[in-house]
């Protein structure tokens, strides 16, 4: 790998991911948080990314992205260009690439941390990072170099610091609410086959509730339909590209939500959630925290109909008590900062 940056320069550390309609953008917001946790602690970081990822995820464009092909000897050029002696280190995000590719992209940097959400591939890495509930280190066993380090678990979810530090005003807010008034309503930048607009059309057909808080991003298809439901219902909001997500879940009572990266900071928060199913890989989390009475399954939503979805929602909010179960459980898992916790171990093996 490459040797060191020049003396007197912080760390630089380069993160390889793409963000696109069917990969969703919860790998460049995951990665975003890391890089301001590195950035905290001194470090330069440039994003490698697919053309695709900014229209995707609009909080890249306010950080250092270069635009590459699919392949690892792409990025490495890239890595080069910027920084002619290579990087500190590198993260890569990247479903597609496993050990051939990362050994590829490793010459970038002196460190590798790889991050991974299901234990089925081997890699090539000096760190890898699975920050999913239910997820053991052994699982691991075979899949990664010796000496790898394995940061497993919750406690290096990567979350933006805004949630640990809402944390505790969270937690007192949950045990004061007695119902749900004000749900919110997030389900992925991208909104898979127009999911939000088929909730948003469910809830408004409830009685029981007195705002609803949608978030979509700027390509969500269901935009026009959640519009013209809040142009006739005033309880609803429609925020495109909604810039503070951590005090929307402080100020909501429960909501409804997809599986990935913001699961934890749902959970972090202690705000109760309906979660939805919107690809094959969130599947087995989302039934272990079911199981588990962290969250409640509505279920795949390719799978529900508009009426089984209604009911899913009208039974989640009428259930107070429950809510507040859930609030409690979901609460216990995550503290909100584990992406210092990461930042500290990527630059302590990288220095």
């Amino acid at each position: 790998m490459a040797g060191r940056s020049e003396a007197g320069d912080g760390p630089r550390v380069a993160f390889r991911l793409e963000a696109s309609a069917p990969i969703g953008g919860g790998h460049a917001m995951r990665c975003l948080s890391l890089a301001r946790a590195l950035a905290d602690r001194g470090a330069d970081c440039l994003f490698l990314v697919n053309s695709e990822a900014a229209s995707v995820v609009p909080a890249l464009a306010g950080a250092a992205c270069r635009v590459v092909g699919p392949e690892p000897e792409a990025a490495v050029a890239a890595v080069r260009a910027a920084w002619p002696d290579g990087a500190d280190a590198a993260v890569c995000d990247l479903y597609r690439w496993t050990a051939p590719e990362e050994r590829a992209f490793a010459p970038a940097a002196r460190r590798l941390l790889v991050i991974d959400d299901v234990a089925t591939a081997t890699h090539h890495c000096d760190l890898l990072l699975n920050q999913n509930f239910g997820t053991d280190a052994a699982d691991y066993d075979g899949l990664v170099p010796p000496g790898c380090r394995r940061l497993v678990g919750l406690d290096f979810a990567l979350l933006r610091p805004d949630f640990a530090a809402l944390r505790p005003a969270a937690l007192e807010r949950r045990r004061d609410v007695r119902r749900a008034e004000t749900i919110l309503v997030s389900l992925g930048l991208t909104d898979v086959g127009g999911i939000t607009g088929r909730v948003c059309a469910a809830l408004a057909t409830l009685p029981d509730f007195a705002r609803a808080e949608v978030v979509l991003g700027p390509a969500a298809p269901s935009i026009g339909r959640v519009r013209a439901i809040a142009d006739a219902d005033p309880r609803f909001r429609c925020h495109v590209g909604l810039d503070d997500m951590a005090q929307a879940m402080l100020q909501a009572d429960a909501a409804i939500g997809a599986m990935g990266s913001s699961s934890w900071e749902r959970c972090c928060l202690g705000l109760p959630t309906l979660a939805v199913i919107l690809a094959d890989n969130q599947r087995p989390t989302a039934q272990a925290l079911d199981a588990s009475g962290i969250v409640a399954l509505a279920g795949d939503a390719a799978a529900l109909d508009d009426a089984a979805l209604r009911a899913a929602i009208a039974a989640f909010l009428g259930d107070t008590d429950g809510l507040r179960r859930l609030s409690r459980a979901s609460a216990g898992l995550c503290d909100g900062l584990g992406a210092g916790r990461v930042a500290a171990a990527l630059l302590e093996r990288s220095l």
